[in-house]
């Protein structure tokens, strides 16, 4: 094989492992948010699971122009109060502190911020350990999904003090 075409299948087998296409999606899921009264916020997320991971893939808009907001998995899937209050406190089914995303020791409902645009829009794209989809205790399925007024300053306990909640959403099975 010329080494041209070794080099090639080299970059593209290394680039297959590192975005994880080697591992097949599993059960995905999705939450349409809705403003809380008096707000703006709406969006579409949907989860996929990648084995010890899952896959979030969110499009917010309706939020403060070049701010963080913070984003959080919540205990129960009610968003019937018209202000995100139903739906309890953050998913927290092994008993965590309230952390950063990327920390070992946090809620499992500890999602990264979303950083609006100048438009108050954002998309991203993130994995986080920690949660699944459809089985065990640390699954989502059912459970709100609630995005703040503010950043989350994830020290404060147990909510990280961001705030009002201006979107909120039921998470439903893909």
């Amino acid at each position: 094989m010329p080494y041209r075409h070794l080099l090639a299948l080299t970059a593209l087998a290394a680039s297959l492992v590192g975005c994880g296409a080697m591992q097949p999606p599993g059960p995905s899921a999705v939450a349409e948010l809705q403003s809380t009264r008096g707000n703006t916020a709406s969006g579409k997320v949907v989860f996929v699971q990648h084995g010890d991971h899952v896959m979030v893939h969110a499009r917010v808009t309706g939020l403060q122009p070049n701010q963080e907001h913070g984003f959080h998995v919540h205990e129960k899937g009610d968003c019937g109060s018209g202000d995100g209050m139903s739906t309890g406190g953050h998913f927290n089914p092994l008993g965590k502190p309230h952390g950063p995303h990327d920390s070992g020791d946090r809620h499992a409902g500890d999602l990264p911020a979303l950083k609006a645009d100048a438009n108050g829009a954002v998309e991203v794209r993130f994995p986080i350990r920690g949660i699944t989809i459809g089985e065990g205790a640390t699954d989502i399925v059912g459970r709100g999904l609630i995005v703040h007024a503010q950043p989350d300053d994830y020290k404060t306990q147990p909510t990280g003090n961001a705030g009002a909640r201006i979107a909120c959403a039921v998470i439903q099975r893909g």
